[in-house]
């Protein structure tokens, strides 16, 4: 009978180093797996009571350290890090490259009339607001009116940018007007998340000491947290949306396409796949997970808080979400 599991692991945090590039990369390759959209509900709720149990002290007999490490990746795959609740299919990490490379496929496929530059916008939008919505950072809910918000913000901001380019671009060669999607994609994003995390701004993000305990709220790491993230969300766009028209432009003045034009979607759905499968997890690993700030670039009255708990604390530490 093999050795019982030391109840020791710190099933808290990644698996993998995450003061390294590497340690993080490897943790987000396990996150945004794809298949781990096709679990059953019930293989979901047997990896949450694994670790639950695991967490307060239970070891399932016969469990090794290689499952309790995969029920842990399959339970941050599908729930909340701060609320424990089960995220929205479509919003979780994982939901990431299937619906991101349907998505950016056809805006860079269908580009080139008004309304279809619209409709995909609108589409991409509604995506993104799901999904940032879903990986907000902290407990803070977020009301009706701040997600309507939110949406039509940077839905309006997406399509506008991406009109007016399109007209600026009409004169010029055909491989610029393929670059407009991307450049709608960057200013929404801009726009998206801080507006979608308004209320993190406003009351702030729990921070919390090296073992995870509480030390209250602060806007100066929701800033950091959101700057963060725009940044990794821009930068998983910039290998999909920058790639594939290039490789496309060359095959569009070749026989093949003419031939079968039918293939031009397929094919862009297929490269910008391809490019999000590496650029996801890669830019997701730009920053860690479980960011931190020293104390001293807190706002004044959250360092003095801080500083009644323990006076010799230099760092805190903050989930930035995704």
């Amino acid at each position: 009978m093999p050795p019982s599991l030391p109840a020791t692991i710190n099933i808290r945090e990644p698996r993998w180093d995450q003061s390294t590039f590497q340690g993080r990369a490897k943790h987000f390759f396990m996150v945004t797996d794809p298949r781990n959209l096709l679990l059953s509900g019930a293989t979901l709720e047997e990896a949450r009571r694994v670790v639950e149990d695991y967490r307060a002290g239970t070891v399932q007999p016969g469990l090794t350290e290689d499952q309790l490490w995969r029920a842990k990746y399959i339970y941050d795959s599908a729930f909340h890090p701060d609320t424990g609740e089960k995220m929205i299919l479509v919003g979780r990490m994982s939901a990431q490259v299937p619906m991101n490379m349907t998505i950016t496929g056809c805006m860079l496929t269908f580009y080139r009339t008004t309304p279809a530059v619209v409709f995909w916008q609108w589409v991409n939008q509604s995506f993104n607001a799901i999904v940032n919505y879903t990986n907000r950072s902290g407990d803070a809910p977020i009301t009706p009116s701040q997600l309507g918000t939110a949406y039509v913000s940077a839905t309006t901001g997406a399509v506008v940018t991406a009109l007016g380019l399109k007209s600026l671009t009409k004169h010029l060669p055909a491989i610029i007007g393929r670059f407009v999607p991307f450049a709608a994609v960057a200013a929404a994003n801009c726009i998206n998340i801080p507006l979608m995390r308004q209320r993190e701004l406003k009351l702030g993000i729990p921070v919390t000491d090296e073992n995870g305990n509480r030390l209250g709220e602060s806007t100066a790491a929701a800033q950091k947290a959101i700057f963060q993230v725009v940044v990794s969300r821009i930068g998983m766009a910039v290998p999909a949306m920058a790639i594939p028209p290039v490789i496309m432009n060359m095959l569009e003045k070749r026989a093949f396409l003419k031939r079968y034009p039918y293939l031009n979607a397929p094919l862009q759905v297929g490269l910008v796949g391809l490019c999000l499968v590496f650029a996801t997890p890669l830019c997701c690993a730009l920053f860690p997970q479980k960011s931190s700030m020293h104390v001293n670039s807190l706002e004044p009255e959250v360092q003095d808080q801080i500083r009644k708990k323990d006076p010799w604390l230099e760092t805190v530490y903050f989930n930035k979400g995704l």
